[in-house]
């Protein structure tokens, strides 16, 4: 099960997470896990953004600047390839007891985005701090 960007067009998923009570509220960083649909060994370049909506707050949202991270599809095809971890992806309005949406994209128009197949992304790695040993 795969989520197929295209090399020509800036395509876009979203996924929603509750974040755990333990979390710090700063930044997260991010790895993307894909499979190329060709044997081109181009760079492609996937992005990240956040942001958290408290209770009663509206869903129609607007993301903030996304981070990209660069990977080289320098597998066969359809082997696993795992980006290198991103740099801080700032989350709006992070705060305790909100609903935090995300959305993945390649940035395939950007110039740096050498990638000429799909990218089939299979997955994303979140990382974030706690300052809490747990949810209690």
């Amino acid at each position: 099960k795969v989520l197929d960007f295209d090399a020509s067009t800036i395509e876009y998923a979203q996924f929603s997470i509750a974040m755990p009570k333990s979390w710090n509220e700063g930044t997260v960083t991010f790895q993307a896990f894909w499979a190329p649909s060709s044997t081109d060994t181009g760079n492609a370049m996937i992005g990240l953004q956040g942001i958290s909506v408290a209770n009663d707050a509206t869903s129609d949202i607007a993301f903030p600047t996304a981070i990209d991270v660069t990977d080289s599809g320098t597998a066969a095809l359809e082997d696993v390839l795992v980006s290198p971890v991103s740099a801080n992806v700032t989350v709006t309005s992070a705060a305790a007891d909100t609903y935090t949406y995300f959305q993945v994209a390649r940035n395939a128009t950007n110039g740096s985005d050498t990638f000429t197949g799909d990218v089939r992304l299979l997955g994303v790695k979140l990382f974030y701090t706690t300052d809490a040993a747990n949810d209690a």
